[in-house]
């Protein structure tokens, strides 16, 4: 299948904005193809960005059945552009689509289709330091139909935009409350699959925390309530007496980060020492007190890592490194941007050209 492709001329194309906030600007032009049972995916498109029509009965309004996906496009210093690890986007990006009942895209072609949307907006990749094209794949059931079921029809899109850091703070800790009620997700639901039914079930609890003056929500699990999983949108990570590095293992309810793959493939050169298991809250807590735990950090696509200086639960407050981000994240963050942003090699193939 082939990618049919209307640019805008250029005199009609928009400017990468200086000041970047994270999500409020896109690029020129979106990707879009459809599927239709007993058709498959046809209609491939790259076109002038515009709003979607949608059936008010379209399943996705009703029933939730989307996925979504998030990775960057990065400006090197030679004035070319980076993918990190595209096609573990859309491998990943597949198991949602598997847990959600929803077709599979071809994964080359899927690559392929966010290669050149990237090389079209080209300009809209930015070159301050520590920007980005932040890059959304979609997909939706369209089907109309409010019967429940799963659809027939839907629509898979990208669309891409530039970014400054995700957190104000930018590499400056973080404050983290740990939810004691609400949880974000159960093993043997959707927790794994990246579905916008998680995130909503975490903005009651996030703007309680937010009201109260701290950045992010420390997850537990759903069925004890004592065992640590995500920080926000992210993965968390541990570091014990700055050289071990203990993140949850991944239980079905934990989405499998690409960034955390990348950390736990990477540390290991750099002389640290990784460990995935169960993490209790209350050992975790008692562990920064006690100074075994000299750094906390959460990392995803987004924020690539984002220290974390406090951490308030059951209403005590306990402060890492003195709310200073440590030396094992900076040199994590340091060692994984510079692999993205092309200013250090890639020994690990992970980098795709544009």
């Amino acid at each position: 299948m082939t990618i049919d492709i209307h640019t805008l001329p250029e005199s009609e194309r928009g400017t990468c904005p200086t000041e970047l906030g994270f999500g409020n600007h896109f690029s020129d032009h979106l990707f879009t193809q459809r599927y239709d049972e007993g058709k498959g995916w046809h209609d491939a498109a790259i076109k002038p960005f515009h709003n979607l029509t949608l059936h008010p009965a379209a399943s996705v309004l009703h029933y939730g059945q989307e996925i979504f996906e998030g990775l960057k496009a990065y400006r090197r210093a030679d004035g070319g552009v980076n993918l990190f690890r595209p096609e573990q986007n859309a491998l990943r990006f597949n198991r949602s689509a598997q847990r959600m009942v929803m077709p599979e895209v071809d994964i080359s072609f899927h690559v392929e289709a966010i290669r050149q949307l990237v090389e079209i907006d080209d300009s809209w990749v930015p070159n301050q330091e520590g920007a980005s094209l932040y890059i959304r794949p979609a997909m939706i059931a369209t089907t109309p139909r409010l019967g429940l079921g799963a659809a027939t029809s839907y629509l898979h899109f990208v669309m891409a935009g530039p970014v400054g850091p995700y957190f104000k703070e930018g590499f400056n800790p973080v404050s983290v409350y740990v939810s004691d009620t609400c949880r974000r997700a159960v093993k043997g639901g959707v927790g794994e699959a990246k579905t916008g039914g998680n995130y909503a079930a975490s903005l009651y609890m996030s703007e309680q925390a937010a009201a109260k003056g701290f950045t992010q929500v420390l997850w537990l699990d759903a069925v004890e309530g004592r065992f640590i999983e995500e920080v926000g949108a992210m993965n968390i990570c541990f570091v014990y007496d700055n050289q071990r590095i203990v993140t949850p293992t991944l239980t079905g309810s934990i989405l499998a980060g690409i960034t955390r793959d990348s950390i736990l493939t990477l540390a290991p050169t750099l002389g640290y020492e990784i460990v995935e298991e169960r993490l209790d809250i209350n050992t975790v807590m008692n562990d920064i007190g006690t100074g075994k735990i000299t750094e906390v950090f959460g990392c995803g696509t987004a924020a690539v890592i984002s220290p974390v200086g406090r951490l308030c639960y059951r209403d005590a407050d306990h402060t890492v490194n003195n709310m200073q981000a440590g030396p094992v994240a900076k040199r994590l963050f340091d060692e994984l941007t510079a692999i993205q942003y092309g200013r250090g090699g890639d020994s690990f193939g992970w980098v795709v050209e544009v």
